[in-house]
């Protein structure tokens, strides 16, 4: 979409109003200056002021396809005009099947059975209810504890907070969830400027046993973890580390959860990072990327023990007692199909697989530049790390993504993390412009 006079003066373009409450945003700060787009296209937003911004972010992680693809579109607009909707409630329609279908076909081997909800943090909610659930259907109901992670993002239900490990998410809302236990990060110093996974630190994951031994291992029902922590500042893990920790949740029975909302359809050059990585856990989450951010959805997808655990009993009654409204959307689904299919004819995943090398290679050309006190990466993911400002922890980060935009560069600050995760459809000069963005602005600021 090529933004105009006139798109860039309707309504709320410019004039934001007072009514509307943004999710993650200091509202008073916003207000003063607000960051409003008109439209995209491709690699780009258009701001307001007709300005392209080249989209670093991917949206939030979900615009792998690049924004506005015209087969999705296109697919969304028939199915709003077909069916715009129809409950996912003892009913359905022939378009969340197939996609179901298509989503099994492409999961890791074993994983064939999916569950829609509407977000990534409605997905992890699920996946919590769906593991104790499992034990509760095979007569151990003593299994209800769960174990994540530090610095791991869960999204903002009351589940996935709990599980989650950013404090400052947390400390508004408690008490969270009773008996969640947490692993710590499996990072240390002495792995700065690692290039995709650290080859040290699959100790970390021994960790587990300890946690398992102090809660008893015969009440714990799942561990959750992000195969590459996200939003929490793209930490990948160690060498090794996630294979010893499915290791020691298969001895002890408990179930492995992968929340692969952020690194799900394409990210690691792979449908899910777990094939990328080598690990099946028993259950995905996923959202984001799933429909190219286009329309709302999120998914869990379960082995075949955990879905047939459900199946026993009378055959009319109810197997789990769990849903949403908007369950297998149509507009979502068609959304979804599309995806695939553009994932598929333009192979996405390959392509990500292919340059990540030639990303890796530009982040850390960074290297050496004013502040930066570390860089991190794997697949098409990034992290340029600033060290704090005394007394001032965050400006760093705030200051050079504001630069970075206003020279055309949309990239997130989280604190003093620069975070970046572009669309697959990237080019090698574009990813020059994003790194050129930063090294201007870290050598501007003090």
């Amino acid at each position: 979409m090529t933004a105009t006079a006139e798109t860039a003066s309707r309504p709320l373009a410019n004039d934001i109003g007072n009514s509307h409450w943004l999710p993650f945003t200091a509202m008073r700060q916003f207000r003063s200056n607000p960051m409003m787009f008109v439209g995209a296209e491709g690699m780009h937003y258009i701001a307001a002021d007709g300005r392209r911004v080249l989209d670093a972010m991917a949206g939030l992680w979900c615009v792998n396809a690049g924004h506005a693809q015209p087969r999705i579109v296109e697919a969304i607009r028939e199915a709003a005009a077909r069916l715009d909707f129809v409950s996912s409630f003892k009913m359905s329609h022939p378009g969340t099947f197939e996609f179901a279908d298509r989503l099994a076909n492409v999961a890791p081997e074993g994983l064939n059975h999916v569950f829609f909800t509407n977000s990534g943090s409605e997905s992890v909610d699920t996946a919590l209810k769906i593991a104790r659930g499992y034990h509760r259907a095979r007569g151990d109901a003593g299994r209800t504890k769960l174990i994540g992670r530090a610095k791991g993002y869960h999204g903002m239900g009351f589940g996935g907070l709990s599980v989650g490990g950013i404090g400052r998410h947390k400390r508004d809302f408690g008490p969270l969830l009773p008996d969640v236990a947490h692993l710590t990060l499996p990072y240390d110093r002495s792995m700065v400027f690692s290039r995709g996974q650290p080859s040290t630190g699959a100790t970390y994951a021994d960790e587990l046993e300890t946690l398992l031994q102090i809660n008893d291992p015969t009440t714990v029902a799942a561990v959750i973890v992000e195969p590459v922590i996200g939003s929490g500042g793209v930490y990948p893990p160690p060498v090794e580390y996630l294979d010893r920790v499915r290791a020691i949740c298969s001895r002890h029975g408990i179930l492995l959860v992968f929340d692969e909302v952020i690194t799900g359809f394409g990210r690691l050059g792979r449908t899910f990072a777990s094939q990328a990585l080598g690990i099946t856990p028993d259950i995905i989450t996923c959202a984001k990327g799933m429909t190219n951010g286009a329309v709302p959805m999120g998914g869990v997808i379960v082995s075949e023990t955990v879905f047939d655990a459900f199946m026993t009993g009378p055959p009319e009654v109810i197997e789990l007692f769990h849903g949403y409204t908007y369950s297998g959307h149509p507009l979502a689904c068609a959304a979804g199909l599309a995806t695939l299919d553009v994932y598929e004819e333009f192979q996405l995943f390959e392509r990500a697989a292919a340059m990540a090398p030639t990303w890796e290679s530009a982040l850390h050309g960074l290297r050496g530049e004013p502040h930066i006190v570390d860089i991190r990466n794997i697949g098409i993911l990034g992290v340029v790390e600033l060290a704090s400002r005394v007394g001032e922890a965050g400006a760093r980060g705030s200051q050079v993504a504001q630069m970075c935009y206003e020279s055309g560069i949309l990239v997130r600050a989280s604190g003093d993390l620069i975070v970046l995760s572009p669309p697959l459809i990237i080019e090698e000069d574009q990813m020059g412009q994003i790194v050129d963005a930063i090294r201007s602005a870290v050598r501007q600021i003090h």
